[in-house]
C-alpha cells in the first residue's frame, strides 16, 4: 500500500508560505550578523528548515512549530543513518557546517510523526526519514527548554558536532513508535546533557560513533549526561551499537530511570571494531527496568547481526573489527521492581572486558516477575530474578551489592577469573 499525504494544493502552498517566511527570517538574520527568530504563539506548520549560523530560533510559550509530513518538503541531504554514510530526507531543523547555533523557548516542535512511521512500515519511503533536529558539523550547539514531540525518527541528533549543550527539553514520542530515539549524540565532542525529561519509542540517549559502514572513523568523546529522568524507552543512556569510531570519557549522574527495558546499556558486535572505554556511572536510580545494566557484544540487532561470527562464543582472531570495553566503573545505582536480572556483562573471549567496577549497588526483584531475555544476543534465554551474569571479564572489582527477592546465586560467570568482591549480602 502506498502512504500518501493527505494534504490538499491549498494546504500545501499554505504550508510552503509559511516555510518560506520563517527561512526568510532565518536567512535575513545571518545575513546581517546573527540574531533571534521567534516564532510566536499559535501553530506554524512548516516543511524543512536550515537553521544558520549565530542565528536563535526561539519558540516562545504557546507556540507549535509544527512540521508537515509530506516528503517532498524535506529534501534529501547528505548524512548518516544507523551508523551509515547515506542520503535522507532533511532533518525537520537542519544546520550543517554552522557556529554558534541554537534552538530554544518554552514552545513545542511537533514533528507530526504517525504519517512517517506509517510510511517506514510500509516501506514507502524513497530515502530514511528526518530526524526532528538535525546538526551535522557544527560548533557550539544549544538546544534548550523547548518540548520536542511526534519525531519521524531520532528527535535530537547532533553528528560530528563540537560543543554541544541541551538542557531543560522534554521528549515525547508513543512508546511504540519505531526509531524515535530522544538524543543521539554520534561522533561528537564535549557534549552536556543536562535535566531533560525523555518519553520515546526507543533509546532515550544514545551515544554513538558510527559503524563499519562510515566514511571515516571519529570517536564520540567528553559525554556528560546528568540529572535527567528517562521514560518508556528501550535503554536509558546507551552507548553502540555504532561504536566503530570509539566512545571514551562518558560521565552518567544522578538520573532517574522509570519503566525502560534497560537502564545503562553498552551494545557491540564483532566487525564493529572501536573501543568503549572510561565509562563512568553514578547515583542512578531506576524503577520498574527489566534489566539495569547489560553490556553486550554480541548484538544481533540491524544488517549483518545474524552473520555467525556476531554469536560465536569461542575466540577469535583478534583484527581491526574487534571491539574493546574497558574501565567501566557503576557505583551507587539503586533499582527496584527489576524483572529478568541485576546485570548482563560480558566483552568478548578474544577480548574480555578490563577494568569493572560495581560498588554500592541496591537491587529489588519485582514480587512476582514475569521472565525476560535481558541481552538482544543469540543464546541468551529468559530469566527471572536472577543476580549478576558476568562473562569474559577480568580486573574486576565488586564492592557492597544487596539483593533483595533473589532467586539463585549472586553471580553465574563464564570465562571469568574469581571476583574481589566485599560486603556482598542478599535478603
Amino acid at each position: 500500500m502506498q502512504v500518501q499525504s493527505t494534504m490538499t494544493e491549498v494546504e500545501t502552498d499554505a504550508v510552503r508560505r509559511t516555510t518560506r517566511r520563517l527561512q526568510d527570517a532565518i536567512d535575513q538574520a545571518a545575513d546581517s550578523g546573527g540574531g533571534r527568530v521567534t516564532v510566536t504563539a499559535g501553530v506554524h506548520e512548516t516543511g524543512a528548515l536550515r537553521l544558520r549560523s549565530r542565528v536563535e530560533l526561539h519558540i516562545e510559550a504557546g507556540a507549535v512549530l509544527r512540521f508537515v509530513a509530506d516528503p517532498s518538503l524535506y529534501p534529501p541531504v547528505a548524512a548518516r543513518w544507523e551508523g551509515a554514510s547515506t542520503t535522507i530526507h532533511s532533518p525537520c531543523v537542519y544546520a550543517r557546517g554552522e557556529t554558534d547555533v541554537s534552538i530554544t523557548g518554552s514552545g513545542e516542535i511537533d514533528g507530526a510523526g504517525a504519517w512517517w512511521w506509517e510510511a517506514f512500515r510500509e516501506r514507502t519511503l524513497a530515502y530514511p526519514r528526518p530526524t526532528l533536529l538535525g546538526f551535522h558539523d557544527c560548533t557550539r550547539v544549544e538546544v534548550s527548554d523547548v518540548t520536542l514531540r511526534n519525531s519521524p525518527a531520532w528527535t535530537v541528533h547532533p553528528l560530528l558536532c563540537d560543543d554541544v549543550r541541551i538542557r531543560g527539553i522534554s521528549i515525547l514520542n508513543p512508546v511504540d513508535s519505531p526509531n524515535t530515539d530522544g538524543i543521539d549524540p554520534e561522533s561528537c565532542r564535549d557534549v552536556r546533557i543536562e535535566d531533560c525529561v525523555i518519553d520515546v519509542g526507543d533509546d532515550c540517549i544514545a551515544i554513538k560513533a558510527g559503524s563499519e559502514h562510515s566514511a571515516d572513523r571519529v570517536p564520540c568523546e567528553r559525554i556528560t549526561v546528568r540529572g535527567c529522568r528517562m521514560l518508556h524507552g528501550h535503554g536509558g543512556v546507551v552507548i553502540g551499537s555504532e561504536m566503530s569510531g570509539g566512545v571514551r570519557d562518558v560521565l552518567i549522574e544522578d538520573c532517574v530511570f522509570q519503566g525502560t527495558d534497560r537502564g545503562i546499556r553498552i551494545k557491540t558486535r564483532r566487525g564493529r571494531g572501536g573501543t568503549v572505554e572510561r565509562v563512568h556511572v553514578s547515583g542512578i536510580a531506576m524503577d520498574g527496568v527489566m534489566c539495569p545494566i547489560v553490556v553486550n557484544p554480541f548484538y544481533f540487532c540491524g544488517p549483518e547481526g545474524d552473520l555467525p561470527t556476531v554469536s560465536d562464543r569461542r575466540p577469535r582472531p583478534i583484527d581491526a573489527g574487534t571491539p574493546h570495553l574497558r574501565d567501566i566503573r557503576l557505583t551507587d545505582i539503586t533499582a527496584t521492581d527489576v524483572r529478568a536480572c541485576a546485570a548482563f556483562i560480558s566483552g568478548l573471549p578474544e577480548s574480555p572486558l578490563r577494568g569493572l567496577t560495581l560498588e554500592r549497588i541496591a537491587v529489588s526483584f519485582a514480587a512476582d516477575p514475569e521472565p525476560a531475555v535481558p541481552a538482544m544476543a543469540d543464546g541468551v534465554p529468559s530469566m527471572a530474578a536472577e543476580g549478576v551474569h558476568l562473562a569474559f571479564a577480568d580486573d574486576i572489582e565488586v564492592s557492597t551489592l544487596r539483593f533483595h527477592g533473589l532467586r539463585g546465586p549472586e553471580f553465574v560467570t563464564d570465562g571469568t577469573p574469581a571476583i574481589d568482591t566485599r560486603e556482598g549480602a542478599s535478603s
